[in-house]
């Protein structure tokens, strides 16, 4: 094998391919990533049995060949590379890199011991990337990050058509996100639970582009199962999580009959500056009375801080207490100009909604269910 590369190309797609090698990987080999060079294209891959990533990227094939090397050290030499072309060159059992000034030496893994790449799935359909992107991210700051219980830690896809709605919980909030897709056929119905990071991982890395290919198998969505993105030269599948997904649409309440519209860059300012003195596991309290939302943050023996921002208040007044990082998240996953709380008692979950005019009706297409806390915890 002998190929040369441009240096950022290089950098990028080892990068992003090295996402999937595992920390600590339950086999050696799993620790490679495979690189094939032919007809002027160099691929990079890596699979950990659960979650694989392909790219493709141009490059000078003087001498085709497929190698795998250490895919951890790979990325860090790569992404400390001068700004010059980078040459690979296999010599018995190493890879020499070559790039300006700088010389490396790699050892080689036994491609040959390497586990079959998994085959991507049928595309569906497709996704806008923008669209995608920030259903993504405004569902997955729900998601649980404790691996007690696994199922907490995916995003529920819920497909009906045309129609496609991301759900993701962790007990103590949730966030719903319903949107636009183009699937390749009318009326496919089904639902997939796939890890939050999976998904994360998409929005950060496949969604430059214009548009995002969703790829999954209609007749069979369990375990074993595949679900698969693409977006130019790049791939990524995974396996889909077991086991039943929570009814948690149901804790939407049908109706609320308080309401409080607050602008919302004004109020995230205020949440954040009142945290300053929230200790860790207390609590933002919130007093909605008239026209004025008063925050508190602190205990009596210790800081304490308070302010005040008005708001439209359409039902009794009340006083309720949230988790100030789970309220900040809701809040920076909106990019409406008010945000609206939507309560039925003050000691049940709020539901919190964008709404772009203060009269104005709110967007229920992204709703965040926040749990309270009670006082002075």
């Amino acid at each position: 094998m002998d190929f040369t590369v441009p240096r950022d190309i290089l950098k990028e797609a080892v990068k992003w391919t090295a996402q999937t090698v595992p920390q600590r990987p339950s086999v050696p080999i799993l620790a490679g990533i495979r690189l094939t060079a032919e007809d002027g294209v160099l691929e990079l891959s890596s699979y950990d049995y659960e979650t694989s990533t392909r790219s493709q990227i141009p490059a000078e094939v003087d001498v085709p060949g497929d190698i795998l090397v250490p895919g951890k050290l790979l990325a860090s030499i790569t992404q400390s590379l001068p700004n010059a072309p980078v040459r690979c060159k296999l010599e018995d059992t190493r890879m020499k890199l070559e790039c300006g000034a700088a010389h490396f030496v790699l050892a080689t893994m036994s491609v040959d011991e390497y586990p079959t790449m998994p085959v991507m799935p049928q595309t569906r359909g497709s996704f806008d990337s923008k669209v995608l992107s920030e259903a993504i991210s405004q569902v997955s700051i729900a998601a649980s990050r404790d691996d007690t219980i696994p199922l907490l830690t995916g995003v529920r896809i819920e497909i009906d058509d045309d129609t496609i709605t991301f759900l993701g919980t962790d007990r103590y909030r949730l966030a719903m996100k319903e949107f636009k897709w183009n699937p390749s056929e009318a009326g496919i119905s089904t639902s997939l639970l796939v890890k939050a990071s999976t998904l994360s991982e998409v929005a950060k890395s496949m969604t430059s582009a214009g548009s995002v290919d969703f790829a999954f198998d209609v007749e069979q969505t369990g375990p074993n199962s595949l679900v698969g993105f693409t977006a130019g030269a790049r791939q990524s599948t995974s396996t889909l999580m077991d086991g039943e997904y929570p009814p948690v649409r149901r804790l939407f309440p049908e109706e609320t009959n308080i309401h409080a519209v607050v602008k919302r860059d004004v109020l995230l300012e205020a949440v954040k500056r009142v945290s300053l003195v929230a200790e860790q596991k207390t609590s933002v309290r919130l007093l909605f009375d008239g026209e004025e939302l008063t925050l508190r943050a602190g205990q009596d023996d210790s800081s304490q801080a308070s302010e005040q921002v008005p708001v439209v208040l359409h039902g009794e007044a009340l006083q309720t207490a949230f988790n100030p990082s789970f309220l900040q998240a809701g809040l920076s996953a909106l990019d409406t100009e008010y945000v609206r709380f939507s309560f039925t008692e003050p000691m049940k979950p709020a539901v919190i909604t964008g709404q772009n005019d203060q009269d104005g009706e709110d967007d229920l297409t992204y709703r965040y269910l926040l749990m309270p806390i009670r006082f002075g915890i």
